[in-house]
Protein backbone atom coordinates (compact mmCIF):
# COMPACT_ATOMS: atom_id res chain seq x y z
CA UNK A 1 0.00 0.00 0.00
CA UNK A 2 3.01 2.47 1.07
CA UNK A 3 4.92 1.35 -2.26
CA UNK A 4 1.33 2.60 -4.37
CA UNK A 5 0.92 5.74 -2.71
CA UNK A 6 4.69 6.26 -3.21
CA UNK A 7 3.95 5.68 -6.81
CA UNK A 8 1.04 8.06 -7.34
CA UNK A 9 3.13 10.71 -5.39
CA UNK A 10 5.65 10.55 -7.66
CA UNK A 11 3.50 10.25 -10.72
CA UNK A 12 1.36 13.20 -9.64
CA UNK A 13 5.00 15.18 -9.32
CA UNK A 14 6.12 14.28 -12.46
CA UNK A 15 2.67 15.46 -14.19
CA UNK A 16 3.08 18.80 -12.04
CA UNK A 17 6.71 19.06 -12.96
CA UNK A 18 5.49 18.56 -16.80
CA UNK A 19 2.92 21.36 -16.74
CA UNK A 20 4.99 23.77 -14.95
CA UNK A 21 8.22 23.83 -16.71
CA UNK A 22 6.78 24.27 -20.65
CA UNK A 23 5.21 27.32 -18.70
CA UNK A 24 8.14 28.53 -16.99
CA UNK A 25 9.81 28.32 -20.46
CA UNK A 26 7.00 29.67 -22.46
CA UNK A 27 7.19 32.71 -19.72
CA UNK A 28 11.31 33.32 -20.37
CA UNK A 29 10.68 33.36 -24.43
CA UNK A 30 7.61 35.96 -23.49
CA UNK A 31 10.32 37.84 -21.76
CA UNK A 32 12.39 38.04 -24.69
CA UNK A 33 9.55 38.71 -27.44
CA UNK A 34 6.97 41.03 -25.40
CA UNK A 35 3.58 41.99 -26.61
CA UNK A 36 1.90 45.71 -25.61
CA UNK A 37 -1.89 46.01 -24.98
CA UNK A 38 -2.45 47.98 -27.76
CA UNK A 39 -0.44 45.75 -30.43
CA UNK A 40 -2.50 43.05 -29.04
CA UNK A 41 -5.83 44.92 -29.39
CA UNK A 42 -5.21 46.17 -32.76
CA UNK A 43 -4.30 42.69 -34.32
CA UNK A 44 -7.34 41.23 -32.65
CA UNK A 45 -9.49 43.50 -34.62
CA UNK A 46 -7.14 43.39 -37.37
CA UNK A 47 -7.46 39.58 -38.33
CA UNK A 48 -11.37 40.31 -38.36
CA UNK A 49 -10.72 42.80 -40.91
CA UNK A 50 -8.57 41.21 -43.08
CA UNK A 51 -10.24 40.06 -46.92
CA UNK A 52 -10.85 36.28 -47.78
CA UNK A 53 -8.96 34.73 -50.27
CA UNK A 54 -11.45 33.34 -53.52
CA UNK A 55 -11.09 30.87 -55.50
CA UNK A 56 -9.42 32.52 -58.48
CA UNK A 57 -6.84 31.44 -61.73
CA UNK A 58 -3.39 33.14 -60.55
CA UNK A 59 -0.57 32.93 -62.71
CA UNK A 60 2.19 30.68 -61.49
CA UNK A 61 4.35 31.99 -58.88
CA UNK A 62 7.79 32.72 -60.27
CA UNK A 63 10.44 33.86 -57.22
CA UNK A 64 11.84 36.79 -59.88
CA UNK A 65 8.85 38.11 -59.73
CA UNK A 66 9.45 39.64 -56.70
CA UNK A 67 13.43 41.17 -57.68
CA UNK A 68 16.48 39.51 -57.05
CA UNK A 69 16.90 38.32 -53.63
CA UNK A 70 18.10 41.25 -51.35
CA UNK A 71 18.64 44.55 -53.16
CA UNK A 72 19.85 47.27 -51.67
CA UNK A 73 16.12 49.15 -51.47
CA UNK A 74 16.88 51.45 -49.06
CA UNK A 75 19.68 52.78 -50.92
CA UNK A 76 21.80 52.43 -47.27
CA UNK A 77 24.93 51.15 -49.15
CA UNK A 78 24.14 47.11 -47.92
CA UNK A 79 22.09 44.53 -49.55
CA UNK A 80 18.77 43.47 -47.01
CA UNK A 81 20.10 40.39 -46.20
CA UNK A 82 23.11 42.00 -44.28
CA UNK A 83 20.99 44.66 -42.91
CA UNK A 84 19.06 42.20 -40.91
CA UNK A 85 21.86 39.93 -40.05
CA UNK A 86 22.80 43.57 -38.00
CA UNK A 87 19.22 44.13 -36.90
CA UNK A 88 18.92 40.61 -35.09
CA UNK A 89 21.77 39.02 -34.47
CA UNK A 90 24.22 40.00 -31.19
CA UNK A 91 28.11 40.42 -30.59
CA UNK A 92 28.09 41.46 -34.44
CA UNK A 93 31.35 41.57 -36.48
CA UNK A 94 31.68 43.26 -39.67
CA UNK A 95 33.79 42.18 -42.39
CA UNK A 96 36.66 44.83 -43.33
CA UNK A 97 36.98 46.86 -46.41
CA UNK A 98 33.07 45.81 -47.26
CA UNK A 99 31.91 49.44 -46.57
CA UNK A 100 30.64 48.35 -42.70
CA UNK A 101 28.01 46.37 -44.75
CA UNK A 102 29.01 42.53 -44.31
CA UNK A 103 28.32 40.35 -41.53
CA UNK A 104 31.06 38.40 -40.41
CA UNK A 105 30.18 36.79 -37.78
CA UNK A 106 27.38 36.96 -34.56
CA UNK A 107 25.29 35.05 -32.15
CA UNK A 108 21.36 34.72 -33.12
CA UNK A 109 18.90 34.14 -30.36
CA UNK A 110 17.21 32.13 -33.35
CA UNK A 111 13.02 33.37 -32.54
CA UNK A 112 11.43 29.74 -34.27
CA UNK A 113 13.13 27.65 -32.47
CA UNK A 114 14.28 29.17 -29.00
CA UNK A 115 18.12 28.36 -29.57
CA UNK A 116 21.35 30.23 -29.92
CA UNK A 117 23.28 29.92 -33.12
CA UNK A 118 26.81 30.83 -33.95
CA UNK A 119 26.94 32.66 -37.44
CA UNK A 120 30.29 32.60 -39.07
CA UNK A 121 30.36 33.71 -43.34
CA UNK A 122 31.74 31.00 -44.88
CA UNK A 123 30.61 27.11 -44.93
CA UNK A 124 28.08 26.92 -42.34
CA UNK A 125 26.60 30.71 -43.65
CA UNK A 126 23.15 28.57 -44.07
CA UNK A 127 22.78 28.01 -40.38
CA UNK A 128 21.17 31.32 -40.14
CA UNK A 129 18.86 32.42 -43.29
CA UNK A 130 16.63 35.46 -43.71
CA UNK A 131 12.44 34.25 -43.46
CA UNK A 132 9.99 36.19 -44.96
CA UNK A 133 7.53 36.09 -41.96
CA UNK A 134 4.80 35.92 -44.99
CA UNK A 135 6.00 34.02 -47.49
CA UNK A 136 6.82 35.63 -51.19
CA UNK A 137 4.53 32.47 -52.54
CA UNK A 138 1.83 33.19 -49.68
CA UNK A 139 1.86 36.74 -50.63
CA UNK A 140 1.31 35.96 -54.27
CA UNK A 141 -1.31 33.57 -54.32
CA UNK A 142 -3.06 35.85 -51.68
CA UNK A 143 -2.96 39.06 -53.57
CA UNK A 144 0.68 39.87 -55.10
CA UNK A 145 0.24 38.34 -58.33
CA UNK A 146 -1.74 41.26 -59.24
CA UNK A 147 0.49 44.17 -57.96
CA UNK A 148 3.01 46.09 -60.13
CA UNK A 149 6.55 44.93 -60.08
CA UNK A 150 7.82 47.24 -57.74
CA UNK A 151 5.93 47.09 -54.90
CA UNK A 152 6.74 43.37 -55.06
CA UNK A 153 10.04 43.69 -54.62
CA UNK A 154 9.26 46.84 -51.58
CA UNK A 155 7.86 43.94 -50.43
CA UNK A 156 10.54 40.97 -50.49
CA UNK A 157 12.83 43.50 -48.80
CA UNK A 158 10.87 44.82 -46.13
CA UNK A 159 12.23 44.73 -42.78
CA UNK A 160 8.25 44.25 -41.17
CA UNK A 161 8.36 40.90 -43.08
CA UNK A 162 11.80 39.46 -42.36
CA UNK A 163 13.19 38.19 -39.74
CA UNK A 164 16.96 36.17 -39.32
CA UNK A 165 15.99 32.52 -38.12
CA UNK A 166 17.47 29.04 -37.89
CA UNK A 167 18.40 27.82 -41.32
CA UNK A 168 16.44 24.62 -40.81
CA UNK A 169 13.11 26.23 -39.13
CA UNK A 170 13.85 28.21 -42.30
CA UNK A 171 13.59 25.16 -44.82
CA UNK A 172 10.95 23.28 -42.85
CA UNK A 173 8.43 26.50 -43.19
CA UNK A 174 8.74 26.75 -46.79
CA UNK A 175 6.16 28.80 -48.43
CA UNK A 176 3.36 27.24 -45.45
CA UNK A 177 0.75 29.87 -44.32
CA UNK A 178 0.20 30.57 -40.71
CA UNK A 179 -2.37 27.38 -40.60
CA UNK A 180 0.15 24.93 -42.13
CA UNK A 181 3.12 25.71 -39.84
CA UNK A 182 4.21 27.65 -36.34
CA UNK A 183 7.22 27.96 -34.52
CA UNK A 184 8.54 25.27 -32.70
CA UNK A 185 8.99 27.58 -29.96
CA UNK A 186 5.61 28.39 -27.93
CA UNK A 187 7.02 31.66 -26.55
CA UNK A 188 7.40 33.33 -29.85
CA UNK A 189 4.08 32.25 -31.79
CA UNK A 190 1.90 35.04 -30.57
CA UNK A 191 4.57 37.66 -32.06
CA UNK A 192 4.61 35.44 -35.32
CA UNK A 193 0.78 35.69 -35.77
CA UNK A 194 0.89 39.41 -35.15
CA UNK A 195 3.41 39.61 -37.40
CA UNK A 196 1.20 37.38 -39.82
CA UNK A 197 -1.71 39.97 -39.41
CA UNK A 198 0.49 43.16 -38.99
CA UNK A 199 2.21 42.89 -43.02
CA UNK A 200 -1.33 41.20 -44.66
CA UNK A 201 -2.82 44.37 -43.40
CA UNK A 202 -0.12 46.69 -44.36
CA UNK A 203 -0.59 44.98 -47.98
CA UNK A 204 -4.24 44.18 -48.12
CA UNK A 205 -3.10 40.51 -48.41
CA UNK A 206 -6.12 37.95 -48.24
CA UNK A 207 -6.26 34.72 -45.75
CA UNK A 208 -8.33 31.50 -46.51
CA UNK A 209 -10.80 31.11 -43.44
CA UNK A 210 -8.63 28.42 -42.32
CA UNK A 211 -5.47 30.79 -41.54
CA UNK A 212 -8.13 33.15 -40.21
CA UNK A 213 -9.32 30.82 -37.80
CA UNK A 214 -5.34 29.65 -37.15
CA UNK A 215 -4.46 33.28 -36.31
CA UNK A 216 -7.33 34.14 -34.19
CA UNK A 217 -6.46 30.89 -32.23
CA UNK A 218 -2.66 32.02 -31.83
CA UNK A 219 -3.48 35.67 -31.09
CA UNK A 220 -6.24 34.70 -28.46
CA UNK A 221 -3.99 33.06 -26.68
CA UNK A 222 -1.54 35.56 -26.49
CA UNK A 223 -0.42 37.20 -22.76
CA UNK A 224 0.57 40.81 -22.25
CA UNK A 225 1.26 40.32 -18.35
CA UNK A 226 4.16 38.94 -16.54
CA UNK A 227 3.49 35.66 -14.23
CA UNK A 228 2.72 36.57 -10.68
Amino acid sequence: MIVFVWAAAVTLLGLALGVMLPRAQDYKALARYPVTVEVLAAARVQVQRLGSTRPTRVPAYERAEFGQAWADIDSNGCDTRNDILRRDLEAVTLAPGAGACVVQAGVLHDPYTGSDIQFARGSTSARVQIDHVVALADAWNSGAWAWDRTVRIAFANDPDNLLAVAGTANQDKGAATADQWTPPNAGFRCVYAIKQVQVKTQYALGVSDAERRALSRAIGSCRTAKPP
